[in-house]
This record gives structure tokens, sequence and C-alpha cells, in this order.
């Protein structure tokens, strides 16, 4: 396959509310990230996958859309959008829009039309039942609410707030790939396609994820939008496994570019999938996971280990405190030096960690509040809540960008709408760029690794046999060899590969060991070319 320009560029996913605000109202905004492009230049990356920016009351912070082509007031005006495109284009980096199309916010026109009667021209827009079935919301409680004007209940596989779309109904393809257009037609780089896997479901025979015409309506979206246009698509699809991921990225097929897949989050899950219940990473799983997506022949996927429904990945899987510069660079090299697309969360190229969050009043998190009273009611103490949403919560990833270490971390001169991780003194932009051993200069470094060198967009994948904390693997390419190692612990670990190193590519040490028989000190990761 021909390679495509973003399978060696990187991508860094913008929340728009926490990374910069420009007018102190305390919340992030086009105007703000407009004042960034040239750091985000400066790191390297391609592509920016913006979280949505479109108008909404809010009520899931964004994703619930009440008009797919009006800018929400906080973030800014179209004018603003199309100066973002214009001066991100000036810097050679694409702007990836963030399609919510499962569902739309209740405030929309056509959901507002919808339950003004059974006859409305709008009503089949929406999944309306006279009797719930036993669905229940991924937010907590029933996935259906009564609509007390129309007498009928309709779907909601999230908030109450957020209906679902009748798919089902060609209308919506038409009006979704209308929209889709406008956006294409402004410029946009492609689409990060929310919660995707959903809008095949068939309700009736309790199917949400993964539905039997799914692939049909992702070729109809395919030919009637972006099939043509040379624009990155990638797919949320939490119950993806390497065979459906090769239906959605196969580039015959023309589906999409890649997927989201989450095996690797989800393995620290109990079998009931309930991830306020996570427990501790067990890294010869995640060594048998990555494997097996690494084999995908014949499609592509993408790499992450944040985003912004996920707690920071130095505090779920690594050691923020004593080793946070180590185990922060440790993900990096052993993500970015695997075949895929990576995709950086803001914060992420600093080292922000989880916040220490105590009581629920600093929580904006609708899922996380609903958790809350839903396990009250079950007889589980504050305490307990609390503790599990420190560790998975997904404000976590929503606190202010770290920018300085004046107030509030440079983020606002106003107050955050979502407090400061108070340990922005310590952890922020401005230091890293000085510090030419910091965590920005490793990810610079990956970043440039991977555009100048096709090995890493294109080699093949051998994982290695070595210690249960030792992941490593040789990426294989046009007859060279090229081993990535890493020590996923607190612990000292033994690696005795019987390689002898030609080129060293990258270390988060400062000096580099023999590779004869390298005793690997705390979370220490290298990548080297070898014999």
């Amino acid at each position: 396959m021909e390679q495509q320009w973003w399978q060696s560029t990187v991508v860094y996913q913008i929340y728009p509310r926490s990374f910069m605000d420009s007018n102190a109202d305390g919340i992030g905004d086009l105007q703000g990230i407009i004042s960034k492009l040239d750091y985000l230049q400066e790191l390297g990356i391609g592509a920016i996958w913006l979280s949505p920016v479109y108008q909404s009351p809010m009520d899931d912070n964004g994703y619930d859309i009440s008009d797919y082509r009006e800018i929400a007031d906080i973030f800014g005006t179209m004018e603003d959008m199309d100066e973002l495109l214009a001066e991100a284009k000036k810097r050679n980096i694409k702007i990836v829009m963030d399609l919510v199309v499962n569902h739309t916010s209740d405030e929309h026109a056509w959901f507002v039309e919808a339950r003004q009667s059974k006859n409305n021209q709008y009503r089949d827009y929406y999944i309306w039942r006279d009797e719930p079935n036993d669905l229940e919301s991924i937010f907590s409680g029933s996935a259906w609410e009564f609509d007390e004007k129309t007498g009928q209940y309709f779907l909601h596989l999230f908030s109450k707030r957020q209906p679902d779309l009748n798919w089902e109904n060609p209308q919506v393809h038409a009006e979704v790939y209308d929209m889709m257009n406008f956006w294409i037609d402004k410029g946009i780089g492609g689409f990060r396609m929310d919660v995707i896997d959903m809008i095949g479901k068939e309700i009736d025979r309790g199917i949400t994820g993964n539905g039997p015409k799914l692939h049909d309506y992702l070729q109809e979206m395919n030919h009637a939008t972006f099939g043509e246009k040379n624009l990155l698509t990638v797919g949320e699809t939490w119950g993806a496994t390497p065979e459906i991921a090769e239906l959605y990225s196969a580039p015959e097929r023309d589906e999409l570019s890649m997927v989201f897949q989450f095996e690797h989050i989800t393995s620290t899950y109990p079998e009931n999938g309930d991830k306020w219940e996570a427990g501790a990473l067990s890294v010869p799983k995640l060594k048998e996971i990555f494997a097996k997506w690494q084999a995908l022949e014949n499609g592509w996927n993408s790499l992450f280990w944040n985003n912004h429904d996920l707690p920071r990945i130095v505090s779920n899987w690594g050691n923020d405190g004593k080793y946070r510069a180590e185990s922060a660079k440790a993900f990096a090299i052993l993500l970015h030096l695997m075949k895929g697309t990576p995709y950086i969360y803001q914060g992420e190229e600093i080292g922000m960690a989880n916040f220490p969050f105590e009581s629920i009043e600093q929580i904006n998190d609708v899922e996380a509040r609903n958790m809350r009273l839903e396990r009250l009611a079950q007889g589980q103490s504050e305490a307990e809540i609390m503790s599990a949403i420190r560790h998975v919560g997904r404000d976590n990833a929503r606190t202010p960008m770290q920018w300085d270490d004046t107030e509030n971390a440079g983020f606002t001169n106003g107050t955050p709408w979502l407090a400061v991780n108070p340990n922005y003194h310590d952890v922020n932009v401005l230091s890293s760029l000085s510090d030419e051993e910091s965590i920005f200069k490793l990810y610079q470094k990956l970043i440039r690794l991977r555009k100048k060198n096709d090995w890493v967009v294109e080699g093949d994948f051998e994982l290695l046999k070595t210690a249960d904390n030792v992941f490593a693997y040789l990426r294989k390419y046009a007859g060279k060899k090229y081993l990535v190692v890493v020590n996923l612990s607190d612990e000292v670990n033994v690696f005795g590969p019987g390689f002898v190193a030609k080129n060293w590519l990258v270390q988060n040490y400062p000096d580099v060991p023999e590779l004869s028989d390298v005793t690997l000190r705390p979370w220490e990761a290298f990548a080297c070319e070898v014999d």
C-alpha cells in the first residue's frame, strides 16, 4: 500500500475547554489554541484532533451538539474557526474535527421538532418506543427517557440530554453527509468519529455496538463525503477486535483510515467491564495485546495511552512520584516506535498527572457524578467512590494545560472552569522547553524519528521473550533491525538479548547500557539499531 500522510504523522488531541483561555472567562477557546500553534509546531505534530467546539448546551462538554454548523459561544465564532484552519495550515498542521453523529443534544432543532408530535417530520430522526426494554445508559441508569408530551420513550445510550439518532432513517444519512461536506469544504484534515460503532445499533435485538448494518453505513458515508479527499478518519470503536478493525480500515473496503481500539486500556478492568474497579497493570497481558494488534496485516491502527476520557498514563500505570519523568518517557518510547499512528493528548508531552481530587465538589464530569449517586444508593462509601474517581475519572484528563508556573499555570487570567493540578509549579511547558532532558524533548525526538525513518512506519514487529515486566520488541525493515526495550516497573530487571548496538536512537537515562547483559534501571527505556 502506498504510504499515506497520516501514517507518518503524529496527532495531538486538544480538549478546547482546558487548553488555553484567551479572554479570561476561565474556559479555553479557539483564539487560545491559535496562540499556541507555534508551540505545537515546535513539538512537531502534523495534525490536531479538536474535541467538539460546535454549539452545545455542554451537558457532556460539547459531545452533545445542538448545531453542527455553529461554534459554541464559549469557544468563539466561526471566524475564529476559519482563522484556526488558516493559521494551522501555514504551519503544516491539519485540523481533525470530532464528529458526533450517534446522538445530538436534546436542544438540537431536529429533536426540538421531533418531540412536538408523533407525526412531526423529524420524529423518525430519533428512536422512540411505547415501552422501554432493559438497555442501560453508559452514564448509568436506563437508556430510555419518557417524553410526556407525546407519551413515548426516546433512546439515549449516554446522558438523557443526548438522544440517539435513528440511522435506519435515510434522511438522517443525508443530513449528516451534507454537514460533513460543509466542514470538508472548509478545509479540515479529517474526522475523529465518536462512538461510531454504535450507529449500526439494532435496539430491539439489544445490539448497540458493531451492528449488522454498520459497515454498509460507513461505506456509504465514505463515498458521500471524505472518500476521495485524502483525509484522516479514525473511529472510536470500544468493542473492536483485530478482525473487526480490518473491516473498518482495509483500504479496499472504503471505510476509515484507522480505529481507536481499547483492548489495552480495558485490560485492567474486571470481567464485568466496570472501569471504576480497574486493577493494576499486567505487563505480560499488555505485551500479548500489543503483539496481537501489531500483527494487523490489512488495515491500520492508532496508538495512544491518553485521551479526554482516560486517566493520565503516568499516574494510572506509571509512577507519578519518584519516577514521573522516567516512566512518562518509557511509555512514550514504547508506543511511538510501534506500527500505527500515534496520538498525544494535551499535557502528555510534559508528563501531566492525575489530580488529587478530595471531594465531589471538585468534579465536573457527568459520568462520575452519576456513578457516585448510583454507588451511594448501593451502600458504597464516599471514600471508596472518591478513590475510584481519583484513579480513573475522566476529569483527570480535563484539568487545565500547565503552561508555566504563574497563577493558574498560565492557562487563564480568570477563574479556571476546573481546578489546575497543584503540581504545575514543577510540571509545565515553560520549564520543559528549556530542559534538554525533559519529557517534551523526548517526544520531539520520537516525532522526528517517525517522520524521517520508514522503518518506524512500515517495519515488521516481533515481540521478544523477556522478564515479565520488560517489554522488548524488534522492528525489521529493509534488512535492518531496530531494538526497543522498556522496563515497565519500579524494580531493576535484567535483559540479555545477545544483540550488538550499532546506532543509539533514543533513551530515557543519560547514559546507554552495554547490550550483552543489561541491568535495566527502574522505568529504563531505549531504542537502537542492532546487528
